[in-house]
C-alpha cells in the first residue's frame, strides 16, 4: 500500500525527504511536486486550488489499487478536495492545519498580501530579485515559524518567477477563505478514514477549529506535542511514528 504526499507553500516534494526515509522499510512511498513547485507549470495551467485538487485527483488515480496520501498546507487542502469531492480510490488520508479549512478561517498577513493585486506581485518581485534581508526575508519568515535553518535557507533559495506566480493564483483563488467553496464536502464525513494532525505549536492552526473540520469529515485528531507547522522536517522520526500508527488502526 503506497504512501503519497502532497506538500503546500512555498515548498517541493523534498519537504518529505526525512519523513520517507523513517518510512522506507515497509512502507512504499512517493512525493509528488505540485505543478510549478519546483517543477515545470504546464501550458495553460491556471494554478487554482481547484486546478491543483484536480490534477492530484488524476494522478491518485494513476496508482493500482488505492492508496494514504497525506498532505501539508496547502497540500492538505488539495488533499482534502481530491478526497471528499472528486471520486478517488484512497484507503486513508492525513492532513494538518485543519483550522484553515473552517468556516471563519482568516487568511494570515502574508496570505493576505499575496491575494492583492500589485502588493502581492510586488513582493514576489523584491523575493526573486534578493531584496529581501534579515527576519523579513522569506527565509527570516520561515524559520520565524519555526523552519530549521538549513531547510529555511534551502525553500527561500527554491524560489523562482513560476513558483512565485503560481503562489498568488492559488491564494486568490481562495477568498475569502477555501471553505466558501469547498464548504458542502468539507461538512460531512468523508469517504475514507481520516487524520487531522494537530503540531501544537504551529502558528498557522488552532487547536478548537481543527477539531471542528475533523468531527465534521469523520477524522480523528492526534497531537504532535511541541513541534510546529514544520513538524516533518523538525522531527520526521515522529512523524512517520505517527502515521504508521494511524495506518496500523487500518488493519485491525
Amino acid at each position: 500500500m503506497p504512501a503519497v504526499f502532497v506538500h503546500g507553500v512555498p515548498e517541493t516534494g523534498a519537504l518529505w525527504n526525512g519523513v520517507r526515509a523513517h518510512l522506507r522499510e515497509g512502507t512504499e512511498s512517493v512525493a509528488l511536486g505540485l505543478p510549478g513547485f519546483g517543477t515545470a507549470r504546464p501550458a495553460g495551467f491556471e494554478a487554482t486550488k481547484d486546478a491543483y485538487a484536480a490534477w492530484l485527483a488524476g494522478r491518485l488515480r494513476g496508482f493500482d489499487g488505492p492508496v494514504d496520501v497525506v498532505g501539508h498546507d496547502w497540500g492538505s487542502g488539495i488533499v482534502l478536495r481530491a478526497v471528499t469531492a472528486l471520486d478517488v480510490r484512497v484507503r486513508s488520508w492525513a492532513v494538518d492545519v485543519g483550522a484553515v479549512f473552517h468556516a471563519d478561517y482568516t487568511w494570515h498577513e502574508m496570505g493576505r498580501v499575496w491575494q492583492t493585486p500589485g502588493r502581492g506581485e510586488e513582493w514576489m518581485t523584491d523575493l526573486v530579485a534578493g531584496r529581501m534581508s534579515g527576519p523579513f526575508s522569506l527565509g527570516g519568515l520561515l524559520r520565524s515559524a519555526g523552519a530549521p535553518d538549513d531547510d529555511a535557507a534551502a525553500m527561500e533559495a527554491g524560489q523562482d518567477a513560476t513558483m512565485c506566480g503560481c503562489i498568488l493564483d492559488l491564494y486568490r483563488s481562495a477568498q475569502p477563505n477555501a471553505y466558501a467553496d469547498w464548504g458542502p464536502e468539507l461538512s460531512r464525513p468523508a469517504p475514507a478514514p481520516g487524520l487531522v494532525l494537530q503540531p501544537t505549536a504551529d502558528g498557522f492552526d488552532a487547536s478548537a477549529a481543527s477539531s471542528e473540520v475533523a468531527a465534521l469529515l469523520g477524522a480523528r485528531t492526534a497531537e504532535l506535542e511541541g513541534l510546529g507547522h514544520w513538524w516533518m522536517l523538525q522531527d520526521p522520526a515522529a512523524a512517520a511514528a505517527e502515521l504508521r500508527s494511524f495506518w496500523a488502526t487500518l488493519n485491525s
